[in-house]
C-alpha cells in the first residue's frame, strides 16, 4: 500500500521537482547536482584521487576539474545516455585505458587539457565517441597522436591540441572533411608537408603560431579553400613558396608576423580577394615587391611595423585607398619625395600615424607628416644630407682668423716689452728699472684692452649673423 502511496506521489509532482529529484538521488559524495535547465554535476576543486562509483544517469554534463585524478579505466563513467559535455582539465591523469569513456555514445564535448602527465594516447582511447564533437587535449605533453585514433570521430569540427609537444602536424587529422577548427599553437612544429592538411576541405580556422615552422612545401594548403583565420606567426619562417596561398580565396585573416622574412612577393597573396587584415609585422622586411598588395581589394588592417623598411613607394602599395588602418612604426624611414605620397595620404585619411624618419640627417627624428618637401619647377626635391662632420663655411672661419690675429698681437707686445724690460736692466738705474717695468705692464693692459675691445666686435658680428 506504502509503495502504491509513493507512486502516486511522484507522478503528482510537476516535472520540475521531478527532474531535480532524479538528478540528486544518486549524486556522488562531495559533488554538487543542479537542476536548471539539465542534470549537472559539479566535482570540481575537491581533492579527488579517484572517480565516483556512480553518476545519476540523467547527467548530462559532468565538471571534474582540478582534482587529483590519475586513471581512467575502461567505461571509467559507467553508462550515461543523457551526458553531452565532461571536462577533466587540470589533473594529474596520467594513463586512459582503451575504452574508457564508452558508455557515454552522446558525448559532444570532452575536456582533458592541463593534465601534464599524458605523453601518450592510445588507438581506441576515443572508442564509441561517434557524436563527438569538440575535443580538448591542449597542455599534455603529448608527442603525437595515433594516425588513426579519430577513426569514428566522424562528427568532430574542433580540435584543441596546442602547447603539446608535436615535430609535426599529426596525421590524425588527415581526411577529416568536418574538421572547422584546429589549434596547434605552441608546440614544435617544424614543417608543413604537402599532405600534411590533405582534407580539410571544411576548416576555417587554423592556428600553428609559436611552432617552429622553417619550410612549408609546395601546395601544403591547396585543400584549405574554406579556410578563413590562419595564423603563422612567430615561427622561423624566411621565405615562402611563389603559390603558398593559392585557392585561398575566403581568407579573411593571415598572420605572418614574428617571423624571418626579409622580403615579400606579389605572387603570395594574388588569391586573396576577401583578405580583410594582413599581419607583416615583426619581421626584418627591407624590399616589398611592387604590385604585392593590388589584388587586396578588401584589406582593411595591414602591419608593416617593426621591419627594416625604409621606403615604400606608390606603386608597391596600390590599394592604398581602401586601407582603413596602416601601422608602419618601428621602421627605418628614408624620408625622401618617395615617401611624400604617403604625407599627403596621411593628412587627407588621418588613418595612420608615428612613422618617424632615420633619414635624410636635416629630417632625422622628425615625424613624416612634420616634413615639408620643397619642389622646383613641379620636381620634388629630397631633403639635404647635412655634413655633421665639417664646420659651418662662415663664422668658424671668422672665428679662427679672429683667433690667429689675437695671438698675433699678444705675441708682438709680449715680445716688444721684453725687449724694452732687458734693455732698462742694461743701461739704466733702478729706478729707470721699475719705470721700464710700469711701462711695460702698461703696454701689456693697453694690448689686453684692443683684444677686449676686438672681441666685443667679433661677438657683435656674430650675433648679427645669427639673427639674420
Amino acid at each position: 500500500m506504502c509503495s502504491i502511496v509513493i507512486a502516486v506521489y511522484f507522478l503528482l509532482l510537476p516535472p520540475q521537482a521531478l527532474s531535480l529529484w532524479a538528478c540528486t538521488r544518486s549524486c556522488p559524495p562531495s559533488c554538487t547536482c543542479t537542476q536548471e535547465k539539465s542534470c549537472s554535476v559539479l566535482c570540481d576543486h575537491v581533492s579527488m584521487m579517484d572517480l565516483p562509483k556512480e553518476f545519476p544517469c540523467e547527467a548530462s554534463s559532468i565538471n571534474l576539474d582540478k582534482n587529483s585524478l590519475k586513471f581512467l579505466s575502461e567505461r571509467a563513467f559507467g553508462t550515461l545516455p543523457s551526458l553531452k559535455t565532461l571536462s577533466l582539465d587540470h589533473n594529474n591523469i596520467s594513463f586512459i585505458t582503451p575504452g574508457a569513456f564508452k558508455g557515454l555514445p552522446n558525448l559532444v564535448e570532452l575536456k582533458m587539457a592541463h593534465n601534464e602527465y599524458i605523453r601518450y594516447l592510445h588507438t581506441r582511447t576515443f572508442t564509441a565517441l561517434k557524436r563527438l564533437v569538440r575535443l580538448d587535449i591542449s597542455d599534455c605533453n603529448l608527442f603525437n597522436l595515433p594516425d588513426r585514433i579519430f577513426l569514428e570521430q566522424i562528427a568532430l569540427k574542433e580540435l584543441l591540441c596546442f602547447q603539446n609537444n608535436f615535430r609535426r602536424i599529426t596525421g590524425a587529422i588527415r581526411g577529416m572533411e568536418n574538421l572547422t577548427h584546429v589549434y596547434l599553437e605552441r608546440n614544435k612544429i617544424e614543417a608543413v608537408a604537402y599532405n600534411s592538411l590533405l582534407g580539410l576541405c571544411n576548416l576555417k580556422y587554423l592556428n600553428l603560431q609559436e611552432n617552429r615552422i622553417n619550410v612549408i612545401h609546395d601546395e601544403a594548403f591547396k585543400d584549405l579553400v574554406r579556410l578563413e583565420n590562419f595564423y603563422l606567426n612567430d615561427n622561423l619562417l624566411v621565405d615562402l613558396p611563389q603559390q603558398a596561398f593559392k585557392g585561398l580565396s575566403n581568407l579573411k585573416m593571415l598572420n605572418l608576423g614574428g617571423n624571418l622574412m626579409t622580403n615579400v612577393s606579389r605572387t603570395w597573396f594574388s588569391d586573396l580577394v576577401e583578405l580583410e587584415v594582413l599581419y607583416l609585422d615583426r619581421n626584418r622586411l627591407s624590399y616589398i615587391e611592387d604590385g604585392t598588395f593590388e589584388n587586396l581589394t578588401s584589406l582593411i588592417t595591414l602591419h608593416l611595423n617593426s621591419n627594416n623598411l625604409t621606403s615604400l613607394p606608390f606603386s608597391v602599395f596600390q590599394p592604398i585607398y581602401f586601407i582603413g588602418r596602416l601601422y608602419l612604426f618601428r621602421n627605418p624611414w628614408e624620408c625622401t619625395c618617395d615617401l611624400e605620397w604617403l604625407k599627403e595620404w596621411m593628412e587627407s585619411y588621418k588613418l595612420v600615424r608615428d612613422i618617424p624618419c632615420a633619414s635624410p640627417s636635416s629630417v632625422a627624428g622628425l615625424d613624416l607628416s612634420e616634413v615639408v618637401y620643397v619642389h622646383l619647377n613641379g620636381t620634388c626635391l629630397d631633403p639635404p644630407e647635412l655634413n655633421l662632420t665639417t664646420s659651418l663655411p662662415d663664422y668658424p672661419t671668422m672665428e679662427n682668423k679672429f683667433n690667429s690675429l689675437i695671438s698675433k698681437l699678444l705675441q708682438q707686445e709680449l715680445m716688444d716689452e721684453m725687449v724694452n724690460a732687458t734693455d732698462g736692466l742694461r743701461n739704466g738705474t733702478q729706478q729707470d728699472s721699475a719705470e721700464s717695468q710700469v711701462s711695460s705692464g702698461h703696454g701689456l693692459f693697453c694690448a689686453a684692452q684692443t683684444v677686449f675691445f676686438l672681441v666685443f666686435l667679433f661677438q657683435a658680428q656674430i650675433d648679427c649673423i645669427n639673427a639674420t
